[in-house]
């Protein structure tokens, strides 16, 4: 198990390498000139190129890469071009949000998915069944800033349930976390179905059931968890796709997290606190592909992962 953690430690190296690069690279495709928009439209040639200069950027690119990545490994993310405050500083402000925001829409998810999912796989081809993968196929296809502005228009402006924007109490998170959540919990609903139905077909099943066991005992205690070893992996990639989907919904919703931080820093062309921002969204991501591997083993112990 010791060996496995550090192999795949040793692996995400290159990966956080190439995220480094990649943006590094699309950040100078991005039109218009960093300086200039520091200085401002009014500013003097002079100005401009004082600015340059400060901030390294009329070096060539690679000399800018290596400073950054020599950067990094010193635990120092660089300078906000924006407000001159330590990237890595603002990032732990903004992350937290925007991470609470990803768990409870993964929390919505997993809840919704994989219980419409064992509804569905329950009885299939039945009217639930084929109502439940109606609603799913809705829920995948509705964009979450469409989705997101016809539940603030329900239930903020016409029911004044709910507030419209921030993240000051659960009120605030309700919505935002449903609109992220709702389409990651067809995708959890019909590979829960898919995967249930593989299994329930297994002799151990069939066994199960002709020892006169429960049917619901069957289905949650030797069906289930079976079946959720698929699901697991799926759920882990939609956290890791909601922390980038959070930055449509951030917008919508005025909520200061991480996304919406990428979002007006490439704005501004603030390449240090978008490299830095993609990065520690990145190196989370890595970190829950991880906990899914233990969660695999916790599933199903039978499975190798050394």
């Amino acid at each position: 198990m010791v060996l496995f953690f550090i192999k795949r430690l040793l692996q995400t190296i290159p990966v956080i390498i190439g995220v480094t690069l990649v943006v590094f690279l699309i950040m100078q495709m991005v039109p218009g000139d960093t300086a200039q928009v520091l200085a401002g439209e009014g500013a003097s040639k002079e100005t401009v190129e004082a600015l340059r200069t400060e901030y390294g950027l009329d070096q060539p690119l690679y000399v800018q890469y290596l400073e950054y990545m020599k950067g990094i490994i010193q635990g120092d993310f660089g300078v906000s071009l924006k407000n001159q405050q330590p990237v890595l500083d603002e990032i732990m402000v903004r992350l937290p949000i925007t991470v609470e925001l990803a768990f409870y829409s993964t929390l919505i998810t997993v809840l919704l998915g994989v219980t419409a999912g064992i509804i569905s796989a329950i009885k299939p081809y039945s009217f639930s069944d084929m109502s439940v993968m109606v609603v799913a196929l809705l829920g995948i296809s509705f964009p979450s800033f469409w989705l997101g502005l016809i539940l603030m228009y329900i239930f903020s402006v016409e029911l004044q349930w709910l507030p419209v924007a921030g993240w000051d109490s659960i009120k605030h998170m309700i919505l935002p976390a449903l609109t992220l959540g709702t389409g990651g919990a067809a995708i959890v609903a019909r590979m829960t179905r898919s995967s249930m139905l593989e299994v329930v077909r297994q002799d151990y099943i069939r066994t199960a059931k002709a020892k006169g066991l429960r049917s619901s005992l069957v289905v949650y205690k030797h069906a289930l968890s079976n079946a959720l070893i698929p699901v697991i992996t799926v759920v882990g990639l939609q956290f890791g796709a909601l922390l980038g989907g959070t930055v449509l919904v951030e917008s919508i919703f005025a909520i200061n997290g991480l996304g919406r931080l990428i979002v007006e820093s490439i704005r501004m062309r603030d390449i240090p606190m978008v490299q830095g921002g993609v990065l520690v969204a990145s190196l989370v991501f890595v970190i829950v592909n991880l906990f899914v591997d233990i969660l695999y083993k916790f599933f199903n112990r039978r499975i190798d992962i050394n």
